[in-house]
């Protein structure tokens, strides 16, 4: 979206403040899954939400975190460690640019945990292959309990 005063006029040449780019994020809870460990703890974490066959796979989100936030999400789920990825659709036949996908080489690299952890989303959009687009972790969210966390939207 973007927002302009009523009297500016657009100027190819550079920025000068009249008008402003606003963007529209979404957000939504979502479970946590497992993660790629990073040299803070945590790159990316894998969430994703529930569904009639189990827990489906949303997305990759490594946007949004510092390495303060690294070290104090990974000291939450460490103690929840699993040997088995929970997602029911992964690995998936290939992975995008925009953090859709896991393909079997890669989930060599992954660490799964049980999913009982929620973590707050920020996102632009869903693909058309059901992930999140531009995801940013927000936050963990110690009042929502796991097994009630579905597709919004």
């Amino acid at each position: 979206m973007i927002a302009k005063r009523k009297d500016s006029r657009y100027d190819a040449n550079g920025r000068h403040g009249a008008w402003l780019k606003l963007k529209l994020d979404r957000q939504l809870e979502l479970v946590i899954g497992g993660y790629r460990p990073g040299p803070h703890g945590v790159d990316a974490l894998l969430v994703g939400y529930y569904g009639p066959e189990g827990l489906r796979f949303a997305g990759k989100v490594k946007a949004g975190f510092t390495p303060h936030v690294r070290r104090q999400v990974f000291v939450r789920i460490e103690p929840l460690h699993a040997p088995r990825c929970p997602f029911v659709d992964l690995p998936s036949s290939r992975s995008t640019h925009w953090g859709g996908g896991v393909t079997a080489e890669q989930m060599e690299e992954m660490q799964w945990v049980r999913p009982l952890l929620v973590a707050q989303i920020r996102f632009v959009e869903w693909t058309s292959e059901g992930h999140l687009r531009h995801a940013a972790f927000v936050g963990l969210r110690t009042d929502k309990v796991a097994r009630a966390i579905r597709r919004e939207g």
